[in-house]
């Protein structure tokens, strides 16, 4: 990006206003540069030495405005500066540009309220919410409280305004006695204490004074429930419910008949929508992604992500510049295909039992969500040009107690870990991180189960930005067992091809090759019984610059072969000297040991 776009949003300020001098402005010696940090549209000047790790840039970030480095994503140029130990200089960042900060904002507390007639409702509600939207979620489920101007959060005798955080609530109530207090009409209280992770809100609505008016909607049907209530109810006739919404499955294929859990949450989903909940933005990542909530609003049930809010993308509502080149974030990856790429995750994470059929709707090995195509129409979407349906990927909400963020690796089951792994080398995936990996109990025996989300940066055209998250942890230099060695001996990459352009997405060439040439190496690994670290290194680069050893493997073909060749004798060729790279390794392997 230039130096004259990235100046033009502070032009009516100068470089060094009182506004900014706060702000580090280190010394400048000859390999200094001057950078721009874009960050909820404001702009800050910030000098960096090419020779600053991304590590030292997000630390110096984090000292000076408090944003936590793991809560930090860095993109330049429309590429996310991902591997924190390379140089400001292998990303190709100079002096002039901007650089985009996008902030992960923390996990959902849960919040559970009781109401005057002894009714308990339980909200999900993000950090970065406010007291007002708690108010609001309130009002929703209890119409006693609809006048949001009736209610008053205190907390500890200071009320607290809408505007206030819920995080900053959470921080503020670090102790088990702490207690917010809700007042409706100044008579209702409310105690909180943290449970575990989670903030846990018991709201108690004393009964109202007798003779004081009320103005209350609520269903006939109730009328009975109510009647022992000693209050004086003005009855308003129920508001029709808003059908300004649209969502059903996009079937490209006559022949796909979806699962019942497919249509469980489809059905769960537009239910939510029809009785007034609103979808509920996500804060967290790069792109637009929306919590749909059930009929009562008491817990989420799918995740919306809009092709046109992908990262870089037209309507992309975090503020990243729109890709020039329809390049995503990641090396290999297209702006608008992510929701294609989340679908195609779940379609292909084939049951243990074998391989998925076109109807089935068993459990996947690697326990990737049910996602499915929809397009949906709500004013609840980032809508800059006016109200439209999208088109985007609706995936099943999985509860949880955290991402792989909050837990120390070592307490993950081996297995759970090899799981991921299979998945992540198949479809080449370029961003598996600690934070895009759940964490859940087995119901039956207590057991930690890790669920994988956010695939739409697998299968790209080209190896350059894979990453896997799980390569440094212990699990990963263990062996895989008999069973996984079984499941990724049944795989065929070419039946899976055939099984997503039968679900309608005829993948690219380049990303074909690129999911056969995974899957052949996964295969011929595990044949030579290489460990699940020794196949993600073979992927991975090690530096940003250094290419990967499947690159070399992938250039060396290409060089053996001419560009007339069919793809069926590349691949013939690049197998054999796959065949001489992995001896290679399998033997070194052997001797080290």
């Amino acid at each position: 990006m230039s130096s004259g776009v990235a100046i033009s949003p502070i032009q009516t300020e100068p470089v060094l206003s009182p506004k900014f001098m706060s702000w580090p402005l280190v010394p400048c010696p000859d390999e200094s540069i001057l950078i721009y940090l874009s960050v909820s549209g404001s702009v800050m000047p910030m000098r960096v030495l090419e020779s600053d790790s991304i590590e030292s840039v997000k630390l110096r970030i984090q000292s000076y405005k408090g944003f936590v480095v793991k809560n930090q994503k860095l993109v330049c140029g429309g590429r996310e500066l991902a591997r924190s130990n390379s140089l400001v200089r292998d990303y190709g960042v100079t002096d002039g540009n901007v650089l985009h900060l996008v902030l992960r904002l923390s996990d959902l507390q849960v919040i559970k309220v009781r109401s005057t007639s002894g009714k308990e409702f339980t909200f999900y509600v993000e950090r970065g919410r406010d007291v007002g939207y708690v108010k609001q979620q309130v009002a929703k489920k209890e119409k006693e409280f609809d006048d949001l101007d009736e209610q008053e959060v205190v907390c500890e005798g200071e009320p607290l305004e809408d505007q206030r955080l819920i995080d900053d609530v959470c921080r503020y109530n670090n102790h088990n006695d702490a207690a917010i207090h809700l007042l409706v009409r100044k008579s209702s209280k409310v105690r909180a204490r943290p449970v575990e992770k989670n903030f846990e809100l018991d709201i108690v609505a004393p009964r109202l004074n007798e003779g004081e008016n009320v103005r209350r909607q609520y269903d006939a049907s109730e009328e009975n429930d109510r009647r022992g209530d000693e209050v004086d109810r003005e009855i308003v006739p129920r508001k029709p419910p808003d059908r300004d919404f649209l969502l059903e499955p996009i079937i490209v294929n006559p022949k796909i008949e979806f699962p019942s859990l497919i249509w469980d949450m489809v059905n769960a989903t537009i239910d939510g929508l029809d009785a007034g909940f609103d979808p509920i933005r996500s804060m967290e990542g790069t792109g637009g992604a929306y919590f749909m909530q059930d009929s009562h609003g008491e817990k989420f049930v799918s995740v919306f992500k809009p092709i046109d809010e992908e990262p870089m993308a037209v309507n992309n509502p975090q503020g990243l510049p729109l890709s020039l080149d329809g390049e995503g974030l990641k090396k290999g990856t297209r702006v608008g295909e992510g929701a294609f790429r989340e679908v195609a995750a779940y379609i292909l994470d084939h049951p243990e039992s074998g391989h998925r059929s076109l109807f089935g709707g068993s459990k996947g090995f690697a326990g990737v969500p049910p996602t499915v195509m929809v397009k949906c129409l709500h004013k609840g979407f980032n809508h800059p040009e006016g109200v439209t349906v999208k088109i985007g990927s609706l995936q099943m909400f999985m509860e949880n107690n955290g991402s792989c963020e909050d837990m120390g690796p070592g307490a993950f089951p081996l297995k759970e870990v090899h799981k991921i792994s299979v998945l992540d080398i198949r479809m080449a995936n370029a961003d598996r991180h600690a934070g895009n990996i759940l964490l859940d109990k087995d119901q039956e025996n207590g057991q930690t189960v890790l669920i994988p989300i956010d695939h739409g940066y697998c299968l790209p055209e080209s190896f350059e930005d894979c990453t896997f998250e799980w390569l440094y942890w212990p699990q990963a230099r263990q062996p895989y067992d008999s069973k996984t060695i079984d499941y990724i001996k049944s795989l065929d990459a070419e039946e899976d091809i055939a099984l997503l352009r039968f679900h309608g997405w005829d993948m690219p060439v380049a990303c074909a090759r690129t999911f056969r040439i995974s899957t052949m190496l996964l295969k011929k690994g595990v044949e030579r019984g290489l460990t699940p670290f020794a196949i993600g290194s073979i992927m991975c680069r090690e530096t940003l610059k250094k290419e990967s050893v499947i690159e070399e493997i992938v250039q060396e073909a290409q060089d053996s072969t001419l560009p007339v060749t069919s793809e069926a004798a590349f691949l013939e060729t690049l197998s054999l000297i796959m065949d001489h790279r992995l001896d290679e390794i399998a033997g070194s392997a052997s001797i080290n040991c």
